[in-house]
């Protein structure tokens, strides 16, 4: 199975939702698209939606944690929605959680984050 990445911006927050495997196929794709987002659109927050990933290896867990430190040099924030049971429990094991806040919905990360959404 492969990886679908959908990115969408609000305010200073980059959403990323993803769907199917996060490997080291697909990781490299991802870090990368991301980054430039990052870099070029002015963002301080990044949502990951991960409801619909159903595998991650240790190259998805490098690119989360290389877009964590990124987000956390301009002073922001990421968080976790969403997450599907077995990758919470590679996020438990990881210690991810540790670093990474864990909101039930995309909503409530936003609100958590202080964006007010229209």
């Amino acid at each position: 199975m492969s990886l679908t990445v959908d990115m969408t911006t609000n305010q200073n927050v980059l959403c990323i939702r993803l769907a199917g495997e996060l490997d080291h196929h697909t990781a490299e794709d991802l870090r990368n698209k991301a980054s430039q987002i990052i870099e070029t659109q002015g963002i301080r927050h990044i949502i990951l939606n991960l409801g619909e990933l159903t595998f991650m290896d240790s190259s998805g867990l490098g690119v989360i944690l290389g877009r964590y430190r990124q987000i956390q040099s301009y002073g922001g924030e990421m968080v976790v929605c969403a997450i599907s049971p077995s990758v919470h429990r590679l996020f438990e094991m990881s210690g991810l959680f540790k670093i990474l806040r864990l909101e039930p919905s995309e909503e409530a990360a936003m609100h958590g984050l202080g964006v007010i959404t229209r």
